[in-house]
């Protein structure tokens, strides 16, 4: 049996009592008293920012925006359309009239337009269906000022569509979508 040194023992057992003492985690607090109470006692959220900071240029967005360096999705609403159509209903041409406002008050900007197409279909006829969805989209704008050189088209077919979806979501899947591009040719 091996003795250690008293000193050496003293030190040991003193480390592995350190040791023990730290590993131990502190108590969790109370989760009332972590809460942000405001005067009105509400929490914080989005809506709220706008009345405790009024003055400040703070943006509450739709979450389904998504932004990043290069492309704004989902700020200008998609383009929906009948099945096996790539005739813009009338009451979707507002959606391309926001986009050409958007675009006359953005001039550095850019819009990517994709066709999408439901499920059925081959996959072909679908990245042809989807072009002309986003060719027709890009013709209106054109027709109501939008400059050529601003639009670009893409078809996506049925690559985004839900597989053996029901109508509500086929109709979803039928659209040009209007993609904000923020880099310059």
């Amino acid at each position: 049996m091996t003795h250690f040194p008293k000193p050496l023992s003293f030190l040991v057992l003193a480390a592995v009592s350190v040791l023990a003492a730290c590993s131990k985690t502190p108590p969790r607090p109370d989760p009332s008293a972590t809460v942000l109470n405001y005067p009105d006692n509400s929490s914080l959220n989005p809506q709220a920012l706008q009345t405790l900071a009024p003055g400040t240029n703070l943006e509450v967005r739709d979450p389904s925006i998504i932004e990043d360096a290069n492309s704004i999705r989902g700020l200008l609403k998609a383009v929906y359309y009948g099945y096996d159509s790539s005739v813009i209903p009338q009451e979707e041409r507002a959606k391309l009239q926001a986009a050409a406002d958007y675009l006359k008050a953005n001039p550095n900007y850019r819009l990517l337009l994709e066709g999408h197409c439901d499920w059925r279909g081959t996959d072909e006829y679908n990245l042809g269906l989807g072009d002309r969805r986003a060719n027709a989209a890009k013709s209106y704008l054109t027709s109501i000022g939008v400059a050529a050189d601003k639009l670009e088209i893409v078809s996506k077919g049925s690559l985004e569509a839900k597989k053996n979806a029901d109508e509500a979501t086929m109709k979803t899947d039928r659209r040009a979508e209007i993609v904000i591009l923020k880099t310059t040719k």
